[in-house]
């Protein structure tokens, strides 16, 4: 067994853990930001649009939901990199009493496989905590788009928009339009007062 396997092996799966933490805190563009005027300027019955970049950066729920999801995956960084340091040092103490012949051939075969089974059990454990941290991630955005769902039925039971588009940074279908049909403020600042509501009770 390599040293380097596992040290490559227990730094991948640290690096995954930030990866999902990276792509939680990373803001908006400028671009993707658009300014809206006092109110909501769109008219009844027409087409409208939402930023869901913007909308998700701007909701209190996603906010507190993505804070608690980078306090658990730091937790999980430190548990994996302490994981992964004292599997490390048993490997180094192994290779020290074998290489000044401490121990015997048959032990260092048992502490050998010992070490190795160690670094599979290691190994299936950063797999379940990806799971893990993807599972969680899904259900945070679940939340989040249930909650805009819910709004948007409530609130075009009066507005009566014909069609409500979204837009994001990466895939557009709104590829220009009119700023008075970006309704994205109007929502975002319902739903974090409705999010306030909820939060009070």
């Amino acid at each position: 067994m390599k040293k380097a396997s596992i040290i490559t092996n227990v730094i991948l799966g640290a690096a995954v853990i930030v990866l999902f933490i990276l792509h939680f805190t990373s803001k908006p563009s400028a671009s993707n930001i658009v300014e809206m005027p006092a109110g909501d300027t769109s008219l009844s019955g027409g087409i409208v649009y939402i930023q869901i970049d913007s909308l998700i950066n701007q909701y209190d729920m996603f906010n507190d939901l993505r804070s608690e999801f980078e306090s658990k995956a730091q937790t999980i960084q430190s548990d994996l990199n302490k994981r992964g340091r004292t599997l490390e040092n048993d490997v180094k103490d192994f290779q020290t009493k074998v290489q000044k012949g401490l121990i015997t051939r048959s032990q260092a075969e048992a502490q050998q496989q010992q070490l190795a089974m160690r670094d599979q059990e290691l190994q299936g454990y950063i797999r379940q905590k990806q799971e893990e941290m993807s599972e969680e991630e899904q259900v945070l955005y679940r939340r989040v788009f249930d909650a805009l769902q819910s709004y948007i039925n409530i609130m075009n039971q009066e507005k009566k928009y014909s069609l409500i588009l979204s837009t994001n940074g990466s895939s557009n279908t709104v590829l220009q339009g009119d700023k008075a049909l970006d309704i994205t403020s109007t929502v975002v600042a319902a739903m974090n007062d409705e999010y306030i509501k909820q939060k009070s009770k």
